[in-house]
């Protein structure tokens, strides 16, 4: 295999929302949306240009990059209320210039400490998932205001209470509600029926945004300032973490909806008992450059990692579009089937990380490829800590649902520091459950769990358990070269989805030589163990198809996958950042001192 060369290199290098029709755009932020920005001073990606401005603002008063990604993810907790917030958790991945070493942060929510196996069955079989969905049952302790609390304690340089300000003042004097904020508030509205506080909130006068609109959340601005205030640790104790506790515990459901709301059994002491997890990222050797991501309990580490493994050996920067997409397609359905029987919280389950990332293990899966067949879905796993060449027997296990209403952001700095941050509340519009007057939805995180052994002669590594993560597959990446140096941080959302959106998008860039914001636009496949591939419009219509479909692939359409968002570096000190042209609306690129 040939090497990217140097230059190369270099350069991949009151209580209710206040709805005001018709209303003049906000002062808050800018809404126009931009998918690519070059500069100096540092730079933010993100899915919303108010929250990518929030960001900017933090990076152009001094603040370093951890500063600006808990900045921007507080402003997505406003206009994106239905894919991330305080009510949920994520995973954070850093790195630091002056080390050039790459650290992680757990922020995933934990299940009660009363939780077991047997946490979402009723007479002994799984209760209905869109049931599980919309309950207290499903919501975990959240993480992600004590994954701000660790970032900013280890490697951040400003308050808290300034970090917030920009959202604060966001959610006081409102966001413009654009088609994607209506579309998914529709999506939501049966559900968001049943709790009367989320339709209060989230469907003011009770009925939908309007397009145009201003929308507020003075709640959310009262329980920013709170946590900027007290400090993040009013989120697990007091006030603010005995409303959630009452929420989870009893549902505020409407009862003429008729809806049976489960109630959960979160207590204090487990909102009190909560931490993050700092920890080692997963590292990968590709194409001679590093490739750094969450360890479980993100499975996105290590079945990318184990992916990008199985297809070092093949020549993707020469492989016509067919091969290159059938390699990917087989390398991911490979990932996937190790993934289902390996990968769970780590302090319950005894995760093969170091193994599942080994060269020699990839080489043992990547013979199973042919490029004249298709493999078997669902394919069994293999064993990383006995690799047998080409071994496809065994019991496969198959691919657990993961809500695709996550957000990702990528934040550089002017100093060189870089964060690839995922968070998220599950599936868009999370539990539906608004804690009443605190302006934020609770997350479903624990429907990530398998509700039931797919097979029970096979150990499922992501049953519920007391404080056991869920196991997710975000995939905040950040890729160095030899000399450690940053040259792409990438990430999604799309539930199970991101892996497979950040493997495309890292082949884009580091094989086809795309343009990092045409890697993100490029049309998306996504294999994941199942008889079929979802494919975008853009694949699905193409002559491919019928071309992959003559060795035996499956398709299915699907409209949208993913929604990336990511930073590069390029020479001289300039950064780029790039989001999507056209996925959930586009994404918003900003630097601090934009260059042509």
């Amino acid at each position: 295999m040939r090497r990217p060369g140097a230059r190369k290199l270099a350069v991949l290098a009151v209580s209710a929302a206040v709805v005001s029709v018709g209303a003049a755009p906000p002062t808050a932020g800018p809404t126009e949306k931009v998918p690519v920005a070059v500069g100096y001073g540092g730079a933010v990606a993100s899915v919303d240009a108010d929250a990518s401005a929030a960001g900017i603002e933090i990076l152009k008063k001094g603040g370093n990059a951890v500063d600006a990604a808990i900045a921007t993810a507080a402003a997505l907790g406003v206009t994106e209320p239905y894919s991330a917030g305080i009510g949920g958790g994520g995973y954070f991945v850093y790195y630091d210039a002056k080390s050039r070493t790459v650290r992680t942060i757990d922020g995933r929510e934990t299940a009660p400490r009363s939780a077991d196996a047997a946490l979402f069955l009723e007479g002994g079989k799984p209760i209905p998932f869109a049931e599980a969905v919309s309950s207290g049952l499903s919501v975990g302790t959240p993480g992600t205001p004590a994954t701000w609390q660790t970032a900013l304690e280890k490697w951040g340089s400003k308050r808290l209470a300034s970090l917030l300000a920009p959202a604060e003042r966001l959610a006081r004097e409102g966001f413009v509600v654009d088609d994607t904020f209506r579309a998914q508030t529709a999506a939501n509205e049966t559900r968001f029926r049943y709790f009367p506080d989320t339709a209060e909130l989230f469907l003011p006068g009770g009925a939908l945004p309007v397009v145009g609109s201003t929308f507020k959340n003075p709640d959310l601005a009262r329980t920013y300032k709170e946590l900027g205030r007290k400090g993040v640790r009013a989120m697990y104790r007091g006030g603010l973490a005995e409303d959630i506790v009452d929420t989870v515990n009893k549902p505020p459901v409407d009862p003429a909806s008729g809806w049976n709301a489960r109630p959960g059994d979160l207590t204090a002491a487990d909102l009190a008992a909560y931490r993050t997890k700092l920890q080692a990222p997963t590292k990968t050797s590709y194409r001679g450059l590093g490739v750094y991501s969450m360890a479980p309990s993100s499975s996105g580490g290590t079945t990318v990692g184990e992916a990008l493994n199985i297809l070092e050996r093949t020549d993707l920067s020469r492989a016509s579009e067919a091969r290159y997409l059938h390699r990917s397609i087989e390398a991911s359905r490979i990932a996937f089937a190790d993934r289902g029987r390996w990968v769970g919280d780590p302090a319950f389950e005894d995760v093969p990380t170091k193994e599942l990332l080994s060269q020699k293990y990839a080489d043992s899966r990547e013979c199973l490829i042919k490029d004249d067949a298709v493999l078997t879905s669902p394919l069994p796993p293999g064993d990383p800590r006995n690799p047998a060449a080409c071994d496809a027997s065994g019991t496969a296990a198959p691919t657990t649902y993961e809500g695709d209403s996550t957000t990702h952001l990528t934040v550089a700095d002017k100093w060189g520091n870089v964060v690839s941050y995922t968070l998220t509340i599950e599936q868009t519009g999370g539990s539906g459950i608004t804690v009443p007057g605190r302006g934020f939805i609770l997350n479903n995180e624990l429907t990530d769990f398998s509700f039931a052994p797919a097979d029970p002669a096979v150990h499922d590594p992501n049953l519920p358990g007391p404080g056991k993560r869920p196991r997710s597959s975000m995939s905040p990446t950040i890729v160095l070269d030899q000399h450690n140096r940053p040259v792409v941080a990438v990430g999604s959302p799309g539930g199970a989805t991101i892996i497979t959106t950040v493997l495309q998008t890292l082949t884009g860039v580091l094989d086809r030589g795309l343009p990092l914001v045409d890697a993100i636009a490029a049309p998306r496949a996504s294999q994941r163990n199942q008889a079929t591939t979802d494919l975008e419009p853009g694949l699905y219509d193409s002559p491919l198809r019928a071309e992959l479909e003559s060795i035996g692939h499956g398709f299915r359409l699907n409209p949208e996958i993913g929604a990336a968002t990511a930073v590069q570096r390029l020479p001289g000190g300039k950064w780029l950042a790039a989001a999507e042209k056209v996925r959930r609306g586009g994404g918003s690129a900003m630097v601090v001192r934009p260059t042509r």
